[in-house]
């Protein structure tokens, strides 16, 4: 059994893979995307992501799907209590921004869709630094105590806002971050590794980042001379243009014929490995992409090979 891990400084504890709901309503029907949460949470996951921004960029689309079909499942299965359900705010058409007023709104517009009372963590999607921290916290604070939400993280914001952030929240008592959300990968690593990874760990904030598998490229699909049919494939196909990116893959090729283990598997069992980590986000068009990230529960790197990954990825 997988051991679950506890998150930042609060009462959650979940599964070291974040499913991912971004493809839920748009790569993934509603049938494909049933089936991949059944399949993650049989194997023990319990942890899944989405935004009410999700997935308003496809044309006839206006925003919420990914938690219109999160919700239907949940009711389907009956297992609310079994999952930790992470949404975001900022990024919606109908509510966009992050004013007390449009965080409360969005959050009620949230718990229609996922057809719950409570959300178990709730973020700003990207922080708007023309609206004060004090405004946002206090937003979000208010959701906490009305019990709408349970704990409150960030993603997407500035070193120095997170930390007047967290510095207001210990000020005035109220509710704080326990989790941000990151742009970091093997290909990626000055999107967090810093004075953001800094602040967020002298705050005790575990860090689920999100494009762990750099849109695709570190499942190692992507290949000089190959063509992948993808949504993303002209986002991850970028990365084969650098020295970078061919070193990384070449690293991450000896480390998984070590292990016998997926390119992806060693790419998020680096990431795993990483200070403040507690879990990457994935994502699974299907059913048959799940083994491959579920697999980073298990899957422990010696020293010498994330030295490997790390210096490769530099």
């Amino acid at each position: 059994m997988t051991s679950l891990r506890k998150l930042g400084r609060s009462d959650l504890e979940v599964f070291p893979l974040v499913l991912g709901g971004n493809v839920f309503g748009w790569t993934a029907d509603e049938a494909d995307s049933f089936a991949v949460l059944d399949a993650y949470t049989a194997a023990g996951g319990n942890f899944v992501d989405t935004a009410d921004s999700y997935t308003a960029w496809i044309e006839g689309n206006k925003g919420g799907e990914s938690e219109t079909v999160i919700g239907k499942w949940l009711r389907s299965r009956g297992n609310r209590s079994d999952v930790v359900i992470a949404t975001k705010v900022s990024q919606h058409p109908e509510y966009p921004g992050l004013s007390a007023a449009n965080i409360k709104a969005a959050a009620d517009a949230s718990l229609t869709r996922l057809g719950t009372d409570y959300i178990d963590l709730y973020y700003p999607h990207f922080d708007k630094e023309e609206v004060p921290v004090e405004e946002i916290v206090g937003a979000l604070d208010d959701l906490v105590r009305a019990g709408k939400v349970r704990h409150i993280a960030a993603s997407n914001i500035s070193p120095e806002r997170l930390q007047a952030s967290l510095d207001f929240s210990d000020r005035e008592g109220l509710a704080r971050y326990v989790a941000i959300q990151p742009h970091y990968n093997l290909v990626s690593r000055d999107t967090y590794e810093g004075e953001l990874r800094d602040v967020a760990e002298r705050g005790g904030l575990s860090a689920l980042p999100y494009f762990a598998l750099a849109a695709g490229f570190l499942t190692g699909k992507y290949r000089p001379g190959t063509s992948v049919e993808s949504a993303r494939a002209g986002r991850a196909a970028q990365y084969l243009a650098s020295e970078r990116g061919l070193r990384v893959l070449t690293a991450l090729d000896e480390v998984a014929q070590a292990h016998d283990a997926p390119v992806a598997t060693v790419a998020l069992a680096w990431l795993a490995a990483r200070p403040t980590v507690t879990a990457p986000i994935a994502s699974a068009r299907t059913v048959d992409q799940l083994p491959a990230l579920l697999a980073v529960a298990e899957l422990e790197l010696t020293d010498t090979e994330i030295a490997k990954l790390t210096e490769a990825s530099a």
